[in-house]
């Protein structure tokens, strides 16, 4: 099978290419990556099957002819970090729906196959008392630039789909966290920080609750998709994560020897979403899908032990990550 991978050499698609490269042997991958900031080719292994391929997926002549020898195209590629998309929009829309309605013409002329990664975060937030969870048929209300622009993409999908017999699935999963994420996303973040001596630092009273899942749990639930999924059907990706911040901080701090309390709060970020929370049933029920990292102090042990134990990956990244968040205050 010949795959090619958008944003392979991002955070969760580089851990998609490990996992094919690892359990597929018939598999064959190109990874196309403009490699800005957030990417790394150090995330990539080493492989005789995998081909990197350095450029922007919205643009057409780069895209075409990988298209055209793709038997399918996994498409992670996104601008996806919400304070940036507050400070600076426009990448978000060149990649987030430039980049995939360019990916869709080359699919529409070459007959390939598509699946498309999203975020939980197209469906808006959902209030802490409650008990709802984000099903397919959630209206999508998008809180920032990043979310607006992914739900702009999905719709894309969809549209391409119907009008144009694109063979296409799409996924919507909920916060990834392991190993090769980039510091600036919040549990690398904390976890460094520590490492280096520095108190965590929280959004406001930490209350916002996310849908944690293992980087791992979800590749295999996209190869899920990939298999058994319906052409044109949406599927949710969760592990029935949720989680505080002020959890995940707390938790981080003991795992990692330090107080429970040894963190600074800062003020909220605008249109910070409160709750996240996926309903995965018809991945389960219909696909016979199931996460792997049910404990997820355990995953949160395992991620820590990762960044204690490869500071030469993300040691170059730290400095420029905490500059950013310098001047905006956060």
């Amino acid at each position: 099978m010949r795959i090619l991978v958008t944003g392979g050499a991002g955070f969760i698609g580089a851990n998609f290419v490990r996992l094919t490269l690892a359990e597929r042997a018939d598999a064959v991958v190109t990874v196309l990556d403009a490699l800005t900031y957030a990417a790394n080719r150090d995330s990539l292994p080493e492989d005789a099957r995998l081909t990197l391929v350095v450029g922007d997926v919205a643009d057409a002549d780069t895209v075409d002819p990988l298209v055209a020898d793709a038997d399918v195209v996994v498409h992670f590629a996104a601008e996806s970090h919400n304070d940036n998309s507050l400070d600076d929009p426009m990448p978000f829309v060149h990649t987030n729906v430039v980049g995939t309605f360019t990916l869709l013409e080359a699919c529409r002329r070459h007959g390939t196959r598509l699946h498309h990664i999203s975020t939980d975060e197209v469906y808006g937030d959902l209030e802490l008392d409650d008990t709802a969870k984000f099903t397919a048929d959630t209206p999508y209300r998008p809180s920032s630039p990043y979310s607006a622009t992914k739900a702009s993409s999905d719709m894309l999908v969809r549209a391409w789909a119907r009008s144009f017999g694109v063979e296409a699935t799409l996924s919507n999963c909920s916060n990834n966290y392991g190993p090769y994420q980039h510091v600036e996303k919040f549990i690398p973040r904390q976890i460094t920080q520590v490492i280096d001596g520095a108190r965590p630092r929280l959004y406001g009273a930490g209350l916002n609750v996310r849908d944690w899942i293992h980087v791992d749990d979800h590749n295999r639930a996209v190869w899920t998709i990939l298999e058994r999924g319906v052409a044109g059907r949406t599927y949710l990706i969760g592990a029935d994560g949720e989680v505080d911040n002020r959890t995940v901080v707390e938790t981080l701090l003991e795992i990692m020897g330090q107080p429970a309390g040894a963190y600074d709060h800062v003020p909220d970020r605008p249109g910070h979403d409160m709750r996240y929370a996926i309903d995965a049933s018809a991945l389960r029920e219909e696909l016979g899908w199931e996460p792997r990292y049910r404990d997820f102090r355990a995953g949160l042990e395992a991620t820590v032990q990762w960044y204690q134990e490869h500071e030469s990956w993300w040691r170059p990244l730290k400095a420029a990550a905490e500059q950013r968040y310098a001047r905006s205050g956060r």
